[in-house]
């Protein structure tokens, strides 16, 4: 395996909204900031054994919140909204 497939896909997302997702046969990944669609699409079929539809790639800023009265900033991070083809799955809660 290559060691770069690692780097690209960062962690996976557990939200509400991409269990939704999930539904419609899509999982949501954090992925490196400098990642392009086709280097997730590759990274997502060699690392979990899957085929891949489509990847949608979206840059979130991040948000400036307040904790106890401080200022804090949360890191900016690109999410990338992978579609699977019928008849495959990710089970993301079972990790890599």
């Amino acid at each position: 395996m290559n060691e770069r497939y690692y780097d690209i896909i960062v962690s996976p997302v557990i939200t509400e909204k991409a269990t939704m997702a999930s539904e419609a046969n899509q999982v949501i990944f954090k992925v490196a900031s400098d990642a392009t669609k086709p280097q997730v699409k590759e990274a997502v079929e060699k690392l979990f054994d899957v085929k891949v539809k489509a990847v949608n790639t979206l840059n979130r800023k991040g948000k400036t919140k307040r904790f106890r009265g401080i200022a804090g900033r949360q890191s900016d991070f690109k999410k990338a909204i992978v579609t699977l083809e019928e008849g495959h799955s990710i089970d993301v809660t079972t990790g890599l």
